[in-house]
C-alpha cells in the first residue's frame, strides 16, 4: 500500500543517518515530515521515551507490539520485531504477541503488561483498579507512570501509521519472524 499522504523529502545527513542506524528510512519519518515540526517534536519524544528505564525495554516492546496487533499497524508490529531482535528479545514470544492470550510462552508479568496495553487502547478504556493495583506491585510507581505513558505514545503511532496508510516495510525480516496475525473475533457479541 502507498502511504495515503505523500513523503516529503528529508535533509540528507538525516537519510544518511537513518538508513546507517535502520537499513532504510522509516516512511513515517517521511511522511510527518511534511510538518517538519511535528516530525521533529515526535523523534525528539521518541528518543527520550527510549531512555526511560523504569518499566523495562523488553515489556514496553512487547506493550507496543500488543497495540500495533490490535489496532492493526503492520508497521509497528514489524518495526517492534527489529527492536526485539536487536534489544536481545526471544523473538519465539515476539512472534506470539498478537496472539499473547492463546500462547502459554509469557510470564505473568508480561502477559499483564500486553492486557493493560490492550485495555488502554480500548474505547473507552478497560483499564481496572485490580489490573492497575497489580501491575503498581510489580513495577512500582515510576514504572506503572512510565509504561502508561509509553503505551499512550504507542497507541498515537499506531493510530497516526494506520490513517497515514503506512503498512509493514520489511524490518522483521532481519530476524525472519514472520508478521503475525490477531486471532480472528469469535463472532459473539
Amino acid at each position: 500500500m502507498t502511504p495515503r499522504i505523500p513523503k516529503a523529502d528529508l535533509p540528507a545527513e538525516m537519510r544518511e543517518a537513518l538508513i546507517g542506524r535502520l537499513g532504510a528510512v522509516p516512511e513515517p519519518v517521511e511522511v510527518l515530515f511534511n510538518a517538519p515540526e511535528v516530525a521533529t517534536s515526535t523523534q525528539e519524544f521518541s528518543a527520550k521515551i527510549a531512555a526511560w528505564n523504569a518499566a523495562g525495554e523488553g515489556l514496553k516492546t512487547f506493550a507496543h507490539m500488543a497495540v500495533a496487533a490490535q489496532v492493526g499497524c503492520g508497521w509497528c508490529l514489524d518495526v517492534n520485531y527489529f527492536a526485539a531482535l536487536h534489544q536481545g528479545l526471544d523473538l519465539a514470544k515476539a512472534g506470539e504477541v498478537p496472539r499473547w492470550r492463546d500462547s502459554d510462552v509469557f510470564t505473568p508479568l508480561e502477559r499483564e503488561v500486553m492486557e493493560y496495553a490492550e485495555a488502554m487502547t480500548n474505547t473507552p478504556t478497560t483499564v481496572t483498579d485490580e489490573l492497575s493495583a497489580s501491575l503498581l506491585g510489580r513495577l512500582g510507581p515510576a514504572g506503572l507512570v512510565e509504561l502508561t505513558v509509553f503505551i499512550g505514545f504507542a497507541n498515537m503511532s499506531t493510530r497516526a501509521n494506520t490513517a497515514h496508510g503506512i503498512t509493514s516495510q520489511g524490518y522483521s525480516e532481519a530476524c525472519e519472524i514472520p508478521l503475525a496475525e490477531r486471532p480472528k473475533p469469535s463472532g459473539a457479541a
